[in-house]
């Protein structure tokens, strides 16, 4: 979320949106070498409202979605489930309460997790990015109206 904050104004630039399908989560919640969350829960929240709150200024539908799990195992930079789960609620709830549409990847991601993630890392094999990226143009195409 810092990232997106100190960027986004760029990344909108000038264009017009129709529909903006967007997640900040997985970076804040990595775990720094001094053992804290790169972007602690509270400040999560303070980001990601910021961010809604200039997102919805696009005047483009929106679309949150939520961070995949991360797998059991040893990875680099360090990251837990449980606090995707933790990450998750708190976006979920600014989503609700901003009227943002919610494309919940992770569940849908769930129970195909050991067949569409890379081993004991937070990306996909091929297919399981092309798994992704079929939920994405469906919720897409739910915003755009042609569903």
């Amino acid at each position: 979320t810092p990232n997106g904050l100190a960027k986004l104004t760029k990344w909108l630039g000038t264009e017009k949106w129709d529909v903006i399908h967007f997640n900040w989560g997985l970076h804040d919640l990595k775990y720094m070498d001094n053992g804290k969350a790169q972007v602690s829960l509270e400040d999560y929240e303070k980001n990601l409202r910021e961010l809604v709150k200039q997102l919805k200024k696009s005047g483009a539908k929106l679309v949150w979605c939520a961070t995949t799990p991360v797998p059991d195992a040893k990875l680099t930079p360090p990251r837990k489930n449980s606090d995707v789960l933790a990450y998750n609620v708190v976006a979920k709830k600014i989503m609700e309460e901003n009227n943002i549409a919610i494309d919940d990847l992770y569940a849908h991601t769930l129970p195909k997790l050991a067949e569409v993630q890379l081993p004991a890392n937070v990306h996909f094999k091929k297919e399981g990015s092309e798994f992704l990226a079929r939920k994405v143009v469906q919720s897409i195409e739910e915003a755009l109206g042609k569903r």
